[in-house]
This record gives C-alpha cells, structure tokens and sequence, in this order.
C-alpha cells in the first residue's frame, strides 16, 4: 500500500488521474465550473389584461423588499417564518409543492365555501385575488393540486394591487414576492405561495 496520499483539486478541468511510485500515491481531481453570464432581465411583456411592473417594485425597504413584516396571524394556520422569508427576503424560492393541501386549513375552508374566496397581502393586507372567477371552486383546486401551488387565471387577479415583472416573477405593489407567471396554453397562469396571500383585509 501507498505510504500516503495527496489530493489536489484544480478548478480547471474535469477529469481524474491516479499516479503511483514507491513513495507515494498521488491523485488528483480536476474539476471545471463553467463561468456563466448573469441572467438578464428579458423585457418580456405579458399582453393585457397583465399589469406590469418593474424592479423598482422590489427595491430594498425598511424590511427586505417591504415596508412591514408578514402579519402577526396568517390565515388558514400558514407559518409566519415562512410567509416573511418567502414574501420579504426572497425572489425565486417558494413554500414546498402541496403546502397548501397539507399544511394549512385552506383545503377545508374552500371545499364548504359557497361563493369565490378573496386572498388578502399577508404584509399589507390588500386584495390580490379572488377565486373561482368563470370556473368553480373544483376546477381551481383540481387545477392548483395538479401544480402544486394555488393557481389564478386572468380574471381572477385584482390588477389594482399586483404587478407582473418582465421575468414572470407576481408581487404586489407593496413589494410582497407572490410567485410567477407560468403561461400555458389556456393562457397566464400565475403560480402563487399561500403564505403569500394568506393576510387578514385591511382598512
């Protein structure tokens, strides 16, 4: 056996190689991580009824990209911690897929509501969404389940308080991370975090 070893890692290439001699085994570990660009903003633009927004929105406040803190309580038992990193500190992350179905009372809320529930900022509590709008409350949960995240169609945006970035990436107006825009092809569809519109409506 080799009386030593000696590893060394060389962030130039990506291949391996052993060499050995009575006085030692060498081995070494080239490893490459290609250098990429920042991704650019693609100056996409969503047709209407899309309201856009730019990064301006989402500009440093007094807490992360708000002005406040999430609320002190969240509808439906959502985790406070969570909606404040997701909705405040946070661009491109998101509560895990299902959250909604298993971690929180919205299932029950909405399977014994008889008219469209109204989804409220969980920082400032303005009206974001309202759903089912031209489809029933079956239709939004089979196709939410089916995504993993709450999914509104066009009418069902409140275009008063939220913006789409160019990016895809919702917020709110006030700066509050929603989710994304995913189009497919019954046109937008915009794939938003529970804890994100999980706040009680404010005056």
């Amino acid at each position: 056996l080799p009386s030593f070893c000696s590893l060394s890692f060389i962030l130039i290439h990506s291949r391996a190689s052993l060499a050995c001699s009575s006085t030692g085994c060498y081995f070494s570990l080239y490893l490459f991580f290609p250098f990429h660009e920042p991704k650019k903003m693609s100056g996409k633009r969503f047709g209407p009824p899309v309201v856009m927004g730019d990064e301006s929105i989402m500009s440093p406040k007094a807490h992360g990209t708000s002005a406040v803190p999430v609320q002190e309580n969240l509808r439906w038992g959502c985790d406070r911690k969570t909606a404040d990193n997701i909705c405040n500190f946070n661009r491109h992350y998101a509560e895990f897929s299902g959250y909604f179905e298993g971690k929180t009372q919205f299932l029950v809320e909405a399977k014994d509501s008889t008219v469209p529930i109204e989804f409220f900022d969980s920082n400032s509590g303005k009206l974001l969404f309202k759903a089912p709008i031209g489809r029933t409350m079956d239709d939004f949960l089979i196709e939410s389940k089916a995504h993993g995240w709450p999914s509104f169609r066009d009418p069902e945006v409140n275009w008063d308080y939220v913006r789409v970035l160019p990016d895809g990436e919702t917020v709110s107006v006030d700066g509050t991370h929603l989710g994304h825009n995913l189009p497919d092809k019954k046109g937008n569809r915009y794939c938003i975090n529970l804890v994100s519109v999980a706040g009680f409506k404010k005056d």
